[in-house]
């Protein structure tokens, strides 16, 4: 059985969540522990714990990490209005930095895939706590940018990979520390939430029915469907949202439809407070997704997402 560890920003963008619900229904995997990252006093760690709990997974643990009261990032990481995107007041859950940190070294210790889908704050405060931890884990990043996107999808630039570049000295601290492999926002955006998977997400389990009660309200909010659904050909045109964390996890759990996977050496410096990734020979090889089927992962993530789990919780020690 694999082991998973979730870093996540969960109660942000809703691809968070729609990563927890695809990890929570995958045959096989133990979710060992997530934890938050840009955490607002323990308001993520509360959102976490809450969809958790709706999904009969009570037993898994969560704690608050680094908040956004550091002075690490570009900008205050937001997050949405409770009252549209949840169906009650959620409690905030704060617990210790030391707390968090310490579910992550156990995880890494375990042998756990470590899914980091959110900045990487957590992961350098870890690698400075016990200097080397990170070269022994099996790192899977949601972010980086190495080439464009493809034609047909968002020619998004590097100022759009969030995950790095609202704290960029994480990112570069835990690249130069580790052997990751990156899933970069050139393939993830090759991904989409569609508007047609919603009548069936609102008749699957309380976490599903969530994520169609979010997705709605993420719709009207940032109108996805005519900025890069109706726009972009290499897109679904009732693209809701995209992918990115879902897609991560999917491939650290061994997910290949049309995936390819490269050993590319890469240089990083920060240039006017934005980290930069490039092509070097001389750089450090690194990991990198290159391509996958955005297609195929959709319809893999929606079937994943309203199968009845049947995996009995795995219990604690």
């Amino acid at each position: 059985m694999l082991k998973l560890h979730l870093d996540t920003d969960l109660g942000g963008d809703i691809d968070d969540l729609c990563a927890l619900a695809m990890a929570l229904n995958w045959p096989d995997v133990e979710l060992l522990a997530v934890t938050t990252v840009a955490d607002d006093r323990g308001r993520r760690a509360g959102y976490a714990r809450y969809a958790l709990r709706l999904a009969g997974r009570e037993d898994i643990a969560v704690a608050a990490g680094a908040d956004v009261s550091l002075d690490c990032y570009r900008s205050r990481p937001g997050l949405p209005d409770e009252d549209v995107y949840w169906p009650e007041p959620i409690l905030p859950a704060p617990t210790s930095l030391d707390q968090a940190l310490s579910l992550l070294e156990r995880s890494i210790e375990q042998g756990a895939i470590i899914a980091a889908i959110g900045p990487y704050t957590n992961l350098a405060l870890l690698e400075m706590r016990s200097p080397g931890i990170l070269r022994s884990a099996r790192l899977y990043l949601m972010g980086g940018y190495v080439f464009p996107p493809r034609e047909g999808f968002p020619p998004w630039g590097n100022d759009m990979d969030y995950n790095v570049q609202v704290d960029v000295q994480s990112a570069q601290y835990v690249m130069q520390r580790s052997s990751p492999t990156l899933v970069p926002l050139s393939v993830t955006v090759e991904t989409s939430l569609r508007r047609a998977y919603l009548p069936t997400l609102r008749q699957s389990g309380p976490l599903a029915q969530l994520i169609a009660r979010q997705a709605e309200a993420f719709a009207k909010e940032s109108n996805y469907e005519a900025q890069y659904g109706q726009t972009c050909k290499g897109l679904p045109q009732d693209t809701i949202n995209f992918q990115h964390d879902p897609l991560a996890c999917a491939i650290a759990l061994g997910w290949n439809e049309g995936v390819e996977i490269s050993e590319i050496p890469l240089s990083l410096e920060i240039k006017d407070g934005w980290l930069c990734q490039r092509v070097d020979d001389s750089g450090k090889p690194t990991r990198v997704v290159t391509r996958v089927n955005g297609g195929k992962f959709n319809e893999f993530w929606f079937s994943t997402v309203v199968r009845k789990n049947t995996v009995a919780p795995v219990a604690r020690a």
